[in-house]
Parts: C-alpha cells; structure tokens; sequence
C-alpha cells in the first residue's frame, strides 16, 4: 500500500505547498479548520501532479482526503488522526504546519503582556505539536521498515531562532517548538525510529505576509544575505526532503535567504 502523509492546516499558504511537494511521493490527507472549499481546490490542483508510485484508488484508496479539525484541540487532533488512518489506510509522514500570532509591536513591553496570547500561542505553536505526533506514534510504529517507520516534520519560524517576528509569545513558542521537536527527536527515535525535525521559514508572502506593508517587505529582503525572501515552494521542497530523508532527525532547518547567519 502506498505511503501516506497528513498536512495539517494546508488548504492554503505553505501547507497547500507542501501538500503538492508531497503529491508525487505519497497519498496526502489535507486538513483545514474552515475553509473546505479551499481544500479542496488545493486537491484538485495536487491531482494534476502525476505520482512517482503506483496507485489503484480499489487497493490503497483514495490519492488525496480533506478533512476537517482544530489542531488546537487535543481531541479534535486524535480524531483527525484516527480519521485519517480508517479513510487512507496507514500514515508514515506528519508536517505539523498550524500556528497562531497576534501582530503586536514586539519592542512595546505594554504590548507583550496579554496573558491571552501567550496562553494561545503556547497551546497552538507548542502543544499542538506534541499532540499530534502522540496521535500518530501508534500508527508510525506499524510500518514495517525499522529506518523508515515515521517522519514528524514541525514548521516552527525564524522569530524561534532569533529575537524577532510578531510579539514575543509567538517568538517564544516557536523557539519552544524546535527544543520540543529536538526531545521528541531523542524520544522517538530511540523508541521506534521514528525521525522529528522542524523548519523555520523567515517572512513568506502568504495570505498572512501580505498583511504587511511593502515597506516592512522591503525592510525585511534587505536583511538577507541573499536579497530575496524565501517562497512556500523553498520551504515545502525542504519539508519533502525531511520526510523522504532516513537519517535526519533532531534537525532545525532555517529557510531564511540568510537573515540568521
């Protein structure tokens, strides 16, 4: 049966990216909260995308799924993982994807103070992640081949790797999230051989980075050592490359255009 990976919050930005960077390796489940139409176009646009494997819809099932789930309920995410296995039939890859911010000015203290937000980005940009890959460890475990039984790829940020980004929740959390992945990294691996890495892209010009001014665009390209910002596709080919990978693990990659060097 065909390999099988989950995406979580891809029906738009870089997991609608990763989805598609996937789409010719494995069967992908793509999850969204609210916006199923939006899903679903991203299916319709991974189907285009001839697979490196042999599929029959009667024997493995369906190439892709969208379902439906709030990663930042830890019920919601064991029924998501659950729905995934009895829909597809196995999972071997997880890019935990979803995040939460609220844009303060991280040099304003007054601003950084909101118990709310630290609360929230905790729960989505920390726990959420351990959630899910406590979900899918039972089915990682089931495959087969010892050095290829799981990948947990985490999309944490360049705002965990050097002060930065929106508020210093968000900032905070995502550091959390590569230290979690790195634990979760030595845990897994040392149990089941299941690898964990994470990725932190800097400024992408998703729905989300173009809330910002061109100026602020402008002010972020000029601290690159590249003169560019990375893409989604930059990031989601990295993403791909942790998933096939059978040696990697405990790994933070930074896809910044040489902002953190």
């Amino acid at each position: 049966m065909s390999k099988v990976a989950l995406v979580t919050a891809s029906s738009a930005g870089l997991g609608a990216a990763c989805v598609k960077a996937l789409a010719p390796h494995f069967r992908v489940v793509v999850n969204y909260y609210s916006r199923r139409e939006k899903a679903e176009q991203v299916i319709r646009g991974a189907s285009a995308i001839t697979p490196l494997y042999a599929h029959d819809d009667t024997a493995d099932g369906p190439r892709f799924v969208a379902l439906q789930a709030d990663v930042a309920d830890r019920a919601a995410v064991q029924r998501l993982v659950q729905e995934a296995v009895a829909t597809m039939g196995r999972l071997d890859v997880v890019v935990s994807n979803a995040g939460w911010t609220r844009v303060t000015d991280i040099m304003d203290l007054d601003d950084q103070v909101n118990e709310d937000d630290w609360d929230r980005c905790y729960n989505v940009n920390v726990k959420a992640h351990l959630w899910l890959l406590y979900a899918a460890m039972p089915h990682f475990e089931k495959n087969a081949a010892a050095d290829a039984r799981g990948s947990f790829v985490t999309v944490a940020s360049l705002a965990g790797v050097r002060p930065s980004g929106s508020s210093v929740a968000y900032a905070v959390s995502k550091a959390a999230a590569i230290h979690l992945t790195r634990c979760l990294a030595m845990v897994c691996g040392k149990k089941s051989g299941v690898r964990c890495n994470s990725v932190s892209p800097g400024l992408l010009m998703t729905e989300w980075g173009q809330r910002f001014s061109d100026e602020q665009v402008q002010a972020t390209v000029d601290k690159t050592a590249l003169g560019k910002l990375a893409t989604v596709e930059d990031v989601a080919e990295q993403v791909k490359a942790l998933a096939l990978s059978t040696s990697i693990t405990g790994q933070n990659i930074v896809i910044d255009g040489g902002i953190a060097i």
